[in-house]
């Protein structure tokens, strides 16, 4: 936006005369000092021991702006229960201590301690950075390249089928991303999207009908398009799914059911929807009934055969609505996902083996899962903004330490604070029917290698965004 200013003659005549004012007066005011005694400023320091040897000398960069110093990444040999630093500081200043003893937890590569530069009476504090020379891992989550088609105002405008409440479910499988929007379901292409091109791919609707609304919610996974109806659990309201995999011809109805005669199925399925598939279309579809009381799972081979439907009560007691299911890669673990329950590590028949506390990550997140990239593993969730005080954010989690999914979950959730490596706003209205989603992507290398990671998110009446991030790189 352009902010014009407008300056009238009578306010360049104040401000003229005012200055001659503050000219004529000036030796009426008391100088400021031009030194000051006890001055505790850090002009420059260096570690003196690192290395196995303990002779290897790092130069720091200091940031008297933000008070920090940050040092070339440190062979792990380094003797650090006696980190020696000599610095430069100002006249009569000295460091706090002559060695500083650093500890290092399994599996942590930097560190951040404080040094404290003394003259008393003052003192001032640096906080230095220290990091091990050792191979890096995972994504590089400061250097996003961003997709934004949301309500956030630092990118495009956000897409039009995602407002108005009429769209609740979208996917993304990293080569497009579907737009469930009631009646009017389409692709968008990925790689137009990077280049800011809208390209509708409108659904072959034939033979769509029956239910609530014809359609309600989705799933893209490897290349195959899934959407559910809404479901009134009663032979002309039955529970229906529809498969694409090519856009412009009639889809398959490879689920045809009146839940009614499915015994303590609950009522009304397709307000949410999980399609937990492995890459040779085997799994299981989850529905969680509107009552947020009982789960539907049936049994999926080749993506479009579909049976034995199982009922089992939910994993986490008041999930509400709008609840997820989703495998972790190719075991046989589940995260479990309600907007008013904590996430939950799951059977496929819906024993918890673990529930995170309601308090360390929002339990408005929603669609959890575990992604693995470049030998780290990553929680992401996409969280709804049920009151005015909430927004629907993206964020990604770092659940590395761990033997197991297991054990990671507990250690996130051991944490003081979890704080997310990577949180962005959808912005995004209150929202009393809070449908979000998630997705990723892996893309390879020619060696097969992890080499860029893809993640989506989405929510009704907030849009949807995708990121690019490229694998962490050492810079010394």
């Amino acid at each position: 936006m352009k902010l014009t200013y407008k300056t009238s003659k009578i306010g360049l005549l104040a401000t003229f005369m005012g200055l001659l004012i503050l000219a004529s007066c000036k030796d009426d005011f008391p100088k400021a000092p031009e030194t000051s005694a006890n001055v505790s400023v850090l002009n420059s320091i260096k570690i003196v021991n690192a290395g196995a040897a303990g002779t290897t000398v790092l130069q720091g960069v200091v940031d008297e702006d933000a008070k920090t110093v940050s040092f070339p990444r440190i062979e792990p040999e380094t003797d650090f229960s006696k980190l020696k630093f000599e610095a430069n500081v100002s006249t009569g200043a000295k460091l706090e201590k002559e060695t500083y003893p650093v500890t290092f937890e399994d599996g942590q590569t930097e560190k951040v301690i404080v040094v404290k530069v003394l003259n008393s009476p003052r003192f001032r504090e640096y906080l230095v950075k220290l990091r091990l020379k050792v191979p890096v891992f995972g994504a590089d989550f400061e250097k996003a390249t961003t997709y934004d088609f949301t309500s956030n105002p630092l990118g495009n405008p956000i897409y039009e089928a995602f407002t108005g409440a009429l769209t609740r479910g979208s996917g993304f499988d990293g080569q497009h991303v579907l737009v469930v929007r009631r009646e009017a379901p389409h692709l968008l292409k990925v790689d137009e999207l990077k280049a800011g091109v809208i390209n509708k791919i409108m659904l072959n609707m034939t033979g769509v009908t029956q239910g609530t609304f014809i359609t309600n919610m989705g799933a893209q996974v490897n290349g195959h398009t899934f959407i559910a109806n809404l479901s009134g659990n009663t032979a002309a309201s039955p529970l229906k799914i529809y498969h694409w995999t090519n856009p412009s011809a009639a889809p398959q109805v490879i689920a045809n059911i009146d839940v009614g005669t499915i015994a303590n199925a609950g009522v009304r399925h397709g307000d949410n929807f999980s399609a937990s598939l492995d890459d040779q279309g085997n799994g299981f579809f989850f529905f969680g009934d509107n009552a947020g009381t009982k789960i539907l799972r049936f049994d999926v081979a080749n993506y479009t055969t579909v049976t034995n439907p199982t009922v089992f009560a939910i994993p986490v007691t008041g999930a509400g609505s709008w609840i997820s299911y989703n495998r972790i890669g190719n075991t046989s673990e589940y995260l479990f996902t309600g907007h008013d329950a904590p996430v939950a590590l799951v059977s496929d028949g819906g024993v918890a083996s673990f529930t995170m506390s309601r308090t360390i990550i929002p339990v408005r997140g929603s669609d959890a899962r575990v992604v693995n990239f470049n030998g780290e593993r990553y929680l992401i969730i996409t969280t709804a903004a049920r009151t005015g005080a909430e927004a629907t954010n993206f964020m990604v989690y770092d659940i590395t330490k761990g033997a197991t999914v297991k054990d990671a979950l507990t250690n996130l959730n051991n944490l003081p604070t979890a704080n997310p490596v990577f949180n962005y706003s959808l912005m995004g209205p209150v929202n009393t029917s809070p449908a979000s989603q998630t997705g990723f992507y892996v893309k390879k290398d020619g060696a097969g290698k992890d080499e860029t990671l893809v993640l989506y998110s989405g929510a009704s009446d907030a849009g949807f965004v995708f990121f690019e991030f490229g694998k962490k790189v050492a810079t010394d």
